[in-house]
């Protein structure tokens, strides 16, 4: 099943204020592109989608707790979101997506996918299709969020999750010191699991414990709308997460 493109729509919002969506909360890895296998057979794998600077996708996270947006552009810290603004109208949500930038930091000229997550505000019945509306500097989109089976049993504070923003693209939110999020290195593929190893590097980092929004991308689109599971490895993140959506 893939979900919906946003499409440019306006709208005008109020701040939520969430501690989860600080500074930490909106990380793209900087380095070179993790490796990637679609599989056994030794083809090369699909690239991903040409995306442009209109493309937004959406993903449920921590079972339906929260929602992730991916926007694309600069992989420059202060030149991608950092905040978003939430307000929810019935099982409508209204976001506004801020930059940390003040239009005269210099960015970088690399064009890739960027990540922020939010809670879902209170009131909003995740069993039943969520509308979500966009708005991030002159782009205005919508799109639609198809109900979850069930709702989350609770925030998943702390836990991994992952959710699906399309066939061949999967969020996963870790939490850590939001000065070092985690970098992938490889991405294994098979028919019902995605392997993932991150980079285990020797820095310095902050002692705070946020979330951390990792966009994954696949050698090659899912088949079919069954059951996969994210198996993670390397920098502390041994699990495996199923993934949502």
């Amino acid at each position: 099943m893939s979900l919906p493109r946003l499409r440019l729509l306006p709208s005008t919002l109020a701040l939520t204020a969430v501690a989860f969506l600080a500074a930490g909360c909106s990380t793209t890895p900087t380095s070179s592109p993790p490796t990637s296998t679609g599989g056994t057979d030794g083809t090369a794998p699909s690239q991903p989608k040409d995306p442009n600077g209109e493309d937004i996708e959406a993903a449920w996270l921590a079972g339906g707790a929260s929602i992730g947006i991916v926007t694309w552009g600069s992989s420059s810290k202060d030149c991608q979101p950092s905040q978003a603004e939430v307000k929810a109208d019935g099982q409508t949500l209204q976001v506004t997506l801020k930059d940390r930038a003040d239009g005269k930091t210099p960015c970088t000229a690399d064009f890739g996918p960027r990540a922020i997550a939010f809670p879902v505000p209170a009131g909003v019945d995740v069993t039943k299709d969520v509308e979500v509306d966009v708005t991030y500097g002159e782009l205005k989109a919508d799109a639609d969020l198809d109900a979850l089976p069930s709702s989350p049993n609770d925030t998943g504070m702390g836990q991994p999750s992952a959710g699906w923003f399309d066939d061949q693209g999967i969020l996963l939110m870790t939490y850590g010191s939001s000065s070092c999020p985690p970098m992938p290195e490889q991405v294994l593929q098979t028919k019902d699991q995605i392997s993932v190893s991150f980079a285990t590097i020797d820095r310095v980092c902050t002692m705070d414990m946020a979330p951390r929004v990792t966009v994954i991308q696949l050698p090659q689109e899912r088949e079919g709308d069954g059951a996969f599971t994210l198996k993670l490895s390397g920098d502390h993140l041994d699990a495996e997460v199923p993934v949502i959506g």
